[in-house]
């Protein structure tokens, strides 16, 4: 995965929970698109930090 290809927010995101971050870098390929798909999709910041902290929580 090109890590520079992310959302810049989805990227803040990340680096501002280090869980969500660890966790996101252990999942297959696949679950990870799912992810920046959302990711790409979220309207407002609060919907980004949504999506990472559910990856924290996995």
């Amino acid at each position: 995965m090109d890590y520079q290809q992310l959302p810049i927010g989805f990227a803040m995101a990340l680096a501002q929970n280090p869980n969500a971050m660890e966790t996101f870098a252990k999942l297959p390929q696949d679950t990870k698109a799912s992810i920046l798909t959302q990711a790409h999709n979220a309207r407002s910041e609060a919907e980004m930090h949504r999506i990472v902290s559910g990856i924290g929580a996995k």
